[in-house]
Order: structure tokens, then sequence, then C-alpha cells
């Protein structure tokens, strides 16, 4: 707010336009600019990450879907096999795609369906893997250490892996967005966020203080239950929506 009088003092800005253009450029660069995706590997390892009920596990589905109609050829890992629901789900994703999924055991350990995903992507020749993870366990604590070991079992078979970390985030949840980025970053290197349930633009204001405060940019939005409910993130159209403009 403090930059925006600043702005509109000293450049002398007064006519509604004028006033509305200059709100738009402050509050997108509140977003930052999203660098393509770190994705040109013979194996390029994707780490999803987020809460139960933050809309994980299906946007890995419509992620898939998404890097196929562009000539990928994705598997996915179904890790978080700490709730057999959502080994359920990812594998009705991938029949639905058409995309391999490597599960393993209700309770067994999240890293061995890693390690067995990243052979099956090798030994099939597909050039991406995209990794479902555990969203709760008994403590905040042993759901962080155990994403932390899954991504040193990824980075140790791979080569710079995992390349992207994405944080799925319910678009609707507030400032608990802010602390579920904040406890995500802690454990693995977040590189992007998913917003997910985002029906409106106007739900999505906490995303302004994530870019700005921990500088993660919007990768994805899911915008509904269908397929095609999921797109790359426009920077423009979304601080449009959130103005009203």
């Amino acid at each position: 707010v403090e930059q925006l009088r600043t702005r509109v003092r000293e450049e002398g800005l007064y006519r509604t336009s004028d006033l509305q253009q200059v709100l738009h450029e402050e509050v997108l660069a509140l977003l930052p600019e999203a660098k393509p995706l770190n994705l040109n590997w013979p194996l390029a390892v994707i780490l999803v990450v987020g809460v139960n009920g933050s809309g994980k596990t299906t946007s890995i589905g419509k992620l898939a879907a998404h890097f196929q109609s562009q000539g990928r050829t994705p598997i996915l890992a179904a890790a978080d096999t700490f709730r057999a629901a959502a080994m359920e789900q990812l594998q009705i994703w991938g029949q639905r795609v058409n995309v391999p999924v490597i599960t393993g055991i209700e309770g067994g350990d999240p890293g061995a369906v890693v390690y067995d995903a990243i052979q099956a992507a090798e030994s099939r020749g597909a050039n991406m893997l995209i990794v479902d993870t555990a969203g709760r366990l008994h403590t905040q604590h042993n759901l962080m250490a155990e994403l932390e070991k899954v991504r040193r079992i990824i980075s140790k078979r791979v080569a710079w892996a995992p390349h992207e970390t994405l944080l799925v985030l319910d678009a609707t949840t507030g400032q608990n967005g802010m602390l579920q980025a904040h406890h995500f970053m802690q454990a693995v290197k977040v590189s992007g966020i998913i917003l997910a349930k985002l029906d409106s633009s106007a739900k999505g204001g906490m995303v302004l203080a994530i870019g700005h405060q921990l500088g993660l940019p919007v990768r994805f939005v899911g915008t509904g239950e269908h397929l095609d409910d999921f797109a790359p993130f426009d920077r423009e159209a979304f601080v449009t929506g959130l103005l009203g403009q």
C-alpha cells in the first residue's frame, strides 16, 4: 500500500484508469515471474507435496495428462503408502489418462516405491516421473522426515533430481496456506506451487503473500474436477481477476 501511495504522489496519478493500472502493476510485482520448468533431462523427476485434502492426487493426474499432451511419456509413483485410498485414487487417474502407476503395499516404505518407480521408468524408456507423497502422518515432524528421505533416494538415483518440487495448495485455505508452505520448504526444496480448487480468481489472495514472502512462483492452477480444468498459471489473468478489472 505504501509503495502505491508513493507512486501516486510522485507520478501525480489521479485518474481512475491510471490508478487501476498502477495497482495492477504493483500487485503483479508481488508474484514471482516463473522461469521455464527445469525438465530438460533424460528422466525428469517431479516431486509433488501437500497436505491431504489439498487436491494433490487429482492435480498429479492432471499434471500427467498435461505433459502427455506435450509429447512426454510420464510414469506415476504412488508413494503415499500410508493411505490406501491415495494409491487407489492415483491408479484410477493413471487408467483415466493412460499413464502407468507404480505402487507398493499399504503402510510400506515410500522410498521403496520411488526406487521401483525410477527403475520402471528407466526400463520402459519413460522420460518423466511424477511422485505422489504422503500428506499426513502421526506428527508433522514424521511427515517432513519422510519427505526428506524420499527426496534423498531420488537424488541418489537420478542426477540433480528432483528437478522440480511442486507444492499443492488448496486455494480456499487462506493464511493456512502460508503455514503449509513454510513447513514443506523446511523439509524439501519447493520450487513452485500448484494452486488447486481455484473456482474463481478471488480465492487466491494468499498466493500473493506466498509469492512475495517466500518467492515461490505458481506453476499451475486447477479450477474444477474435469481433466481440462487445469492449466499453466497466467499471472496477468490472475491479477486482473483478483482486482475485478
